[in-house]
């Protein structure tokens, strides 16, 4: 039986002006997804990124970049 690879991957999980949350995992191409409640958007999580963790394995024969989390902050910018 093949054993199973584990990956941490740090995920960003914004709120947008509808009301939706928007999560993305930075690490890897294209990962990212939408729902209307934080339970629902775990479980589209956890989809889309064994989805894309097999996109690039398969076709871009990358490996997964685990980076170590260290933080976030909401910075305001003007111009």
């Amino acid at each position: 039986m093949k054993k199973k690879k584990e990956y941490n991957l740090s995920v960003i999980i914004e709120k947008d002006e509808s009301g939706y949350y928007l999560g993305r995992v930075p690490a890897l191409r294209s990962c990212y997804t939408q729902a209307k409640t934080l339970p629902e958007l775990y479980k589209r999580l956890n989809e889309v990124v064994r989805l894309c963790l097999d996109v690039d394995e398969k076709f871009f024969e990358a490996g997964i970049p685990q980076n170590q989390f260290v933080g976030i902050q909401q910075l305001q910018f003007s111009r």
